[in-house]
């Protein structure tokens, strides 16, 4: 199985802006996606304790700067459920190793350097256990787990484009906060799922200020205290994904591809973020946006994306709460 049906796999809305993005732009971020899959697979494995878990993550660390195989990780993984697309990602981890080392030397660096401080910080928060106190705290894990990606992603950018290298120092603020503005999405989006394996990432913060305790968050008898929770967590990744706007209106105008391998992600999190305001049912399932939507995002994105003006109507438009 090669790289680009790894990545469709394991996620088919990423897939569609990574596979936007230009030449070995495109080669590349399918790489870095799929080994951050690995490393997402062995933190989130409910199968392994711990301590398996952190043993683990600092191996493919090790295996990232080439002090060992993965021959090791492959075997653990052999007979790993394969209905988790991730382990079907990290059974192939050999291969996609191999994709990595044909890239261009200074693409490699830029990945392995993100992907490795990445998979350390999933390991220290793997050791400090599966809650988070307060908004600072969700930051940093949010952080390790996105905003790094955010910083992967603009120095590949930058390596491919001269005007993107001049703003990078610029911009790399609001790439971190593209990183935060998604995964806050995926939080809120997962928070059922999380909860059911024993995490909880709202900030402990948030919830008390409502006199809940994680347990009562999910409880329908307390589900008007609930969605105020729902609501400060809704206004922060509002906060981040107007940051993340920012960013894409950034990116040349004329590199159309880099723009819809941005702006593609962050107007499906913008209507995922809508689906879910206010919305009580986020406690019983995950969030999503039908497929009907995410098709109108591509085509509408794909023909205005270019237009930096029709980027903040359409924010706007796809904002809106339909009732």
């Amino acid at each position: 199985m090669n790289s680009r049906d790894l990545l469709r796999i394991t996620s088919r809305t990423f897939a569609i802006g990574i596979e936007r993005l230009p030449g070995v732009l495109c080669e590349a971020t399918t790489v870095a996606y799929l080994l951050l899959r690995v490393s997402d697979y062995l933190e989130d494995n409910e199968e392994m304790q711990a301590d398996e878990k952190i043993a683990l993550l600092n191996q493919w660390v090790n295996v990232l700067r080439e002090e060992c195989t993965v021959d090791e990780i492959v075997a653990r993984v052999a007979n790993a459920d394969v209905s988790n697309p991730d382990a079907i990602v990290t059974q192939h981890a050999k291969e996609i190793l191999l994709h990595l080392n044909s890239l261009p030397y200074e693409v490699r660096e830029i990945i392995v350097r993100h992907v490795i401080n990445s998979t350390q910080g999933m390991a220290r928060w793997t050791k400090i256990g599966p809650n988070v106190n307060d908004e600072a705290e969700l930051d940093d894990y949010m952080f390790e787990v996105a905003g790094r990606v955010g910083y992967l992603m603009t120095q590949l950018f930058a390596w491919y484009s001269l005007f993107i290298r001049r703003k990078e120092t610029e911009i790399m603020p609001l790439a971190r906060e593209f990183g935060l503005g998604l995964q806050t999405v995926n939080v809120i989006r997962g928070m059922r799922g999380d909860f059911d394996r024993g995490w909880v990432y709202i900030p402990k913060k948030f919830i008390s200020a409502m006199g809940l305790s994680s347990e009562q968050l999910f409880d329908p008898e307390h589900r008007q205290e609930a969605l105020k929770v729902l609501d400060m967590m809704t206004d922060k990744a509002e906060r981040h994904l107007l940051e993340a706007l920012k960013y894409v209106k950034s990116l040349p105008r004329w590199q159309h591809g880099i723009r819809l391998g941005c702006i593609y992600p962050l107007m499906f999190a913008i209507r995922t973020l809508a689906v879910s305001r206010r919305n009580a049912q986020v406690f019983e399932s995950e969030a999503k946006i039908t497929r009907d939507e995410v098709k109108k995002i591509v085509f509408d994105s794909t023909m205005w994306g270019w237009s930096n003006t029709w980027l903040d109507r359409y924010y706007e438009e796809l904002s809106v709460v339909k009732k």
